[in-house]
């Protein structure tokens, strides 16, 4: 069976090691007891007096030197902490005495005693009092009931006289579900342990895990599996010219991964696309009662005059505006924009810019991209009727700026980069890294690809659609194409600029932003 071959037993062998792994994790959480833990270190223990066995040589001056007591002092530094994974309470210490803990220094006697708390826990002093329990008496510090989060610490510094330096300290207490024990930790002071050891367990098993799939995965021998999504026959993909380059792309990587596909793009504007679809689809229901192999694509939602035809989302598209390098201007405010369109500017001096005269590079009625334009940017309105065949001159002399228009993104580019003080829009990354035209801000807003899954930023993006007449069969190359573009093409997707409706951010942005519908056909 071919379930049972060898990489599939060492795929779900390791799922399973990695499954008990989180398994054994959960269980030790919950299970173990001891998860609270007050652990201890002496962090100095020095000679001070000139008369203490094992302390070294050491030269004394003021009262280390006038005082006899002191000639066989030693101090020690103990540090006390919460190094286990809870915090502790004052209800937490189980013994019936008035204190918590107890520090034994072994062969010394106590002779003083001073406590400090770590930066920024100044409050646990409040607990160091002997109406709380704190006192010594002989060789033993009694340590109050002192609450402790989780790495916390404080220390007592501790004087003695009459043993050797390096004598056994201990620290004992009762803890509810936890216990008293010697901090071995090498952190710095002020750092609890990174990782516990369960921690460390559960990340070499899912790191053995991981890396065993990793190297089953490279020596599995196998060449470039075929997607699942392949289908064979002809496609013809129609409509935006602005999500041309995408369209293009995926076709050759669908060819190349599913061979006996034969898809072409004849990308002519989103409204033509569309009517073609209709078009050609209403042919296809008569004679062949079945959904052509045709995709529209279109630059935002189709009217409401082709019910037949079925969207799909694909991704979020930003658009610019682009002007002329002559013209120095970065920004303009939506209602200037508008103000433009409307042939209300007819110089960019008005705008502060330099002496001359406003020319609207444009798109035709066909263009997703203009209608775009007028929905998102111009509130509705439309733009002035067209005055000129060439950008260049008035055929119209009662207009009152030169308008065009012309049937691509790629042709509006190179008008707006050689004709001075020309305005345009394109597809975001169209406009990017070209010579003689620059991007516009709008409303001081920076065109941004990664601006678009936010609902309140750049206000010319637009959802590219892609449309087919009825639902397609789901093993026809349109069902296989569509599937491919969600899934394998989203990485083609990104890297034109776009995000793919696909994915979690593309989803939430697709379903956020607002679905305005065009005009009629005959409007624009």
């Amino acid at each position: 069976m071919d379930w049972l071959s060898p990489e599939n037993v060492v795929a779900v062998l390791t799922a399973a090691l990695g499954l008990l792994a989180t398994l054994g994790a959960i269980w030790y959480e919950r299970r173990v007891p001891r998860r609270k833990r007050i652990g201890y270190r002496v962090q100095m223990d020095t000679a001070i007096g000139d008369n203490v066995r094992t302390g070294g040589a050491n030269a004394r001056l003021g009262l280390f030197d006038e005082t006899p007591e002191m000639s066989d002092a030693t101090l020690v530094l103990l540090r006390v902490e919460n190094d286990g994974s809870q915090s502790i309470s004052d209800a937490d210490y189980t013994g019936r005495a008035l204190h918590g803990l107890t520090a034994v220094f072994t062969g010394r006697t106590v002779r003083g005693l001073a406590v400090t708390a770590q930066a920024g826990a100044d409050h646990l002093m409040e607990h160091f009092t002997p109406a709380a329990g704190l006192r010594y008496d002989g060789s033993t510090v009694y340590i109050p009931r002192v609450p402790l989060n989780r790495g916390q610490h404080y220390k007592l510094l501790v004087l003695l006289t009459g043993g050797a330096v390096g004598c056994e300290v201990t620290v004992s207490g009762g803890i509810q579900a936890g216990e008293v024990q010697p901090n071995r930790s090498t952190t710095p002071d002020d750092k609890p342990p990174l990782f516990s050891r369960p921690a460390k367990v559960l990340t070499a098993l899912l790191t053995a895990s991981v890396v065993t799939l990793a190297a089953m995965i490279l020596l599995s021998g196998e060449d470039d599996p075929t997607p699942i999504e392949c289908a064979t026959g002809q496609l013809t993909v129609v409509g935006s010219t602005a999500f041309r380059p995408v369209a293009e792309e995926l076709k050759e990587k669908y060819e190349d991964d599913c061979p006996g596909a034969d898809i072409s793009v004849n990308a002519h504007g989103s409204t033509a696309g569309i009517r073609e679809l209709e078009a050609e689809g209403a042919r296809s229901a008569k004679s062949a009662k079945k959904s052509p192999p045709l995709i529209a694509l279109s630059d935002g939602p189709k009217s409401d005059g082709y019910p037949r035809l079925v969207e799909h989302r694909v991704a979020v598209s930003a658009y610019a505006l682009v002007v002329n390098d002559g013209v120095r201007l970065r920004n303009l405010s939506l209602k200037d924009v508008r103000r433009l369109y409307r042939g209300e500017i007819r110089n960019w001096e008005q705008l502060g810019g330099p002496d001359q005269e406003v020319v609207l590079v444009s798109r035709g009625s066909s263009s997703g991209t203009r209608d775009t334009l007028q929905r998102r940017l111009l509130g509705g309105d439309f733009e002035i009727k067209a005055s000129s065949n060439d950008c260049v001159r008035k055929d119209d002399a009662r207009a009152p700026v030169i308008r065009c228009e012309l049937d691509s993104t790629e042709q509006v580019i190179d008008a707006v980069g050689r004709i001075p003080g020309a305005l345009g829009y394109s597809e975001l990354r169209a406009a990017t890294s070209l010579k003689g035209l620059h991007r516009l801000s709008l409303d001081g807003i920076q065109a941004s690809t990664d601006d678009l899954a936010r609902s309140d930023g750049y206000p010319y993006r637009e959802i590219e659609y892609a449309y087919t007449y009825g639902q397609p069969p789901a093993d026809s190359l349109a069902s296989s194409f569509l599937a491919y573009a969600r899934g394998s093409g989203q990485d083609v997707i990104r890297t034109h600029g776009h995000l793919p409706c696909a994915t979690p951010e593309g989803l939430r942005a697709c379903a956020e932003l607002p679905d305005e519908k065009p005009g009629s056909d005959s409007a624009r």
